[in-house]
């Protein structure tokens, strides 16, 4: 296992056999967001991005926590999460935007598969890590809620347009119009979940999983991600249009070719990295 040096102790961050994995680490505070641990998570996520050592990521949290969100004890000490004076600061905007689009957004959009393990609460902001991993697996403690309704806030950090997307447009309103806390198995049935497992059983589990798309053909499950993502937003026809050319472009490599050779032989593929 190689350790990496995320520049922060509240973001760890490895790698091993082609999984990179990064770890929330403010457990004191259920992980709650800091701007050393988003800085952090915005440069790995860019430097793993392009990394042949890494195949596929997960992304968890330590202490029993996911993530909390926003850091609710900082919002009191300064006033409010735009501090005391009562008006929007345009350039905190701006780079809030911009770290949204470099954490979640790098996520969803990330060109290798993402596992969100998720031990405990993730809430507020923290729900929005969790969604835009491609998939993600708990345990019965595992819970999640808006939280920003309880706290006076709308909702950042893509929580609205995900939840929408995995549980439709009436439960993500009573998700986060009541701020209801969902646990294990009903996150399950919802979508929210993939795999439910023991508590001794997830940090392996999530290695397995992550592990199995790390060895796996990695050309072919960037541009399936890509279909997948393009599949939210364009109709049928404009999908089918731009599969073809994703499509076609796996046909031709190496890992293709090993794929079906392996499966005519029946043996296991062995593919390139």
């Amino acid at each position: 296992m190689a350790k990496t040096d995320t520049g922060t102790t509240e973001l760890l961050a490895d790698v091993r056999d082609g999984v990179g994995t990064l770890t929330f680490n403010r457990p004191e505070a259920r992980n709650a967001m800091s701007t050393a641990m988003m800085d952090g998570l915005a440069d790995l996520l860019a430097d793993w991005e392009d990394s042949d050592d890494v195949g596929a990521v997960i992304i968890t949290g330590a202490g029993g926590a996911f993530c909390a969100g926003g850091d609710v004890k900082g919002f009191n000490e300064r006033g409010g999460e735009g501090g005391a004076t009562g008006e929007v600061d345009p350039a905190r905007v701006d780079a809030q935007r911009r770290n949204q689009q470099a954490t979640v957004g790098r996520i969803y959009r990330y060109p290798k598969p993402v596992i969100g393990s998720i031990p405990g609460a993730a809430a507020g902001a923290g729900l929005g890590f969790a969604l835009s991993a491609d998939v993600r697996i708990g345990t019965p403690k595992s819970v999640m809620a808006t939280a920003f309704g309880g706290v006076g806030l709308s909702g950042d950090y893509g929580v609205t347009w995900l939840l929408n997307q995995i549980v439709g447009p009436a439960k993500a309103r009573q998700l986060s119009f009541y701020n209801d806390r969902v646990r294990g198995e009903e996150l399950l049935e919802l979508g929210l979940l993939n795999w439910v497992v023991g508590v001794d059983e997830l940090e392996a589990k999530a290695f397995e999983l992550a592990k199995t798309l790390a060895d796996g053909p990695r050309g072919c499950f960037s541009r399936m991600k890509a279909n997948l993502a393009e599949a939210s937003i364009v109709d049928l026809d404009a999908s089918m249009h731009a599969e073809v050319q994703r499509h076609l472009e796996c046909g031709v490599t190496d890992d293709h070719r090993e794929a079906v050779a392996a499966f005519v032989e029946k043996r296991k593929p062995v593919f390139r990295r």
